[in-house]
């Protein structure tokens, strides 16, 4: 399938001391405008249609520039032949591979990378490069359906980014809702009004962009997905929303959740953005990163400023804590007198 891939600067890219070459560059083009796997031969006939006095050796020349000037990757799927698919501004990502028809299907998988680098990390293993490869039999094969036409992974990988941050914004807005209600502390309750504002905010901002995405392509929502994490479905913060739930949170309690499910969020915003390449879902993932970093600091600064607030003399939340203290000493004193 043909797309209009971006095409990247490739005078940026040319090696220094090298000449522009416009060869090179009808072939590369030509190459990011093709959606899938292709073989140098595969990319060879494409060029002939273009320019017939492009020879095989040049073709296969600048394959290997793309590999070495990261545009291409190539991929082995088992046929005795290398394969070349996009790297610029697509994420990398792992394959399955049907054995009927030989059809390769894309998906990146965060639980797949984090046992890679247990594995590696366990083995005190420098690893470069990792390559997941499921062999099988694809749907259509297995029920005769057509097979579905392949879409453009650099759209696929921006949904699912956003689906993610969209899922991980409605939770926050359903936690920073509910603990407005739950804080005493009127400064507390001002905090989590304002974070569950502007959540309220970066969700619409978000949903737009996902109506724009959708856009580009009429089958986008309806293709399988792409990029896999585990918990990640229902937001970052639902597990938050479960605690605060809970008998006995007080308004400490609260900011301590709110800090754990924003840092975690921050995290894991920040660790997979800066490991995709350019794209659109990449910068979803390092903007979000960004923003949760911001509620983070901002939830810490809050938590240190009410522990300094309870500790001043006649606090409510110091004389409810010495009162309670206080009664726990004399429950304390009674049970051993009975058992005296």
């Amino acid at each position: 399938m043909a797309t209009t891939a971006a095409v990247p600067d490739l005078d940026r890219l040319r090696p220094a001391g090298t000449k522009r070459s416009s060869k090179r560059d009808l072939i590369v083009n030509v190459f990011l405008k093709q959606e899938g796997h292709l073989s140098a031969d595969d990319l060879v006939d494409l060029i002939k249609r273009e320019d017939h006095r492009i020879s095989r050796a040049t073709v296969y020349r600048t394959l290997q520039w793309m590999v070495d000037a990261g545009i291409a990757r190539k991929v082995d799927f088992g046929e005795g032949r290398f394969r070349f698919e996009h790297s610029y501004r697509h994420p990398r990502h792992f394959h399955l591979i049907c054995k009927t028809c030989n059809r390769s299907y894309e998906f990146l998988s965060s639980d797949i990378e984090a046992l890679v680098e247990e594995v590696a990390t366990a083995r005190a293993f420098t690893a470069r490069q990792s390559v997941v490869q499921i062999y099988g039999t694809c749907e259509s094969c297995s029920t005769g359906r057509a097979p579905e036409e392949s879409s453009n992974s650099e759209l696929l990988f921006a949904r699912d980014a956003l689906r993610i941050a969209i899922a991980t914004e409605r939770s926050g807005m359903e936690f920073y809702g509910r603990g407005v209600k739950l804080v005493k502390d009127p400064r507390a309750r001002e905090v989590f009004r304002k974070l569950a504002t502007e959540e309220v905010h970066h969700l619409k901002t978000l949903e737009a962009r996902y109506e724009d995405l959708l856009k580009q392509d009429p089958l986008l929502e309806s293709r399988p997905t792409f990029l896999f994490f585990k918990g990640a479905a229902n937001g970052l913060f639902a597990a938050g929303t479960d605690q605060l739930r809970r008998d006995g949170v007080d308004d400490l309690e609260a900011y301590r959740i709110g800090i754990r499910c924003e840092r975690g969020s921050h995290r894991f915003f920040k660790r997979y953005g800066e490991r995709f390449e350019d794209s659109e879902g990449k910068q979803v993932f390092l903007q979000f990163a960004d923003e949760e970093r911001e509620h983070l600091e901002l939830l810490i600064r809050e938590y240190r400023a009410l522990v300094k607030r309870q500790r001043l003399p006649g606090h409510k939340a110091t004389a409810s804590k010495r009162a309670r203290a206080g009664r726990g000493a004399k429950a304390k004193a009674r049970a051993r007198s009975a058992q005296r």
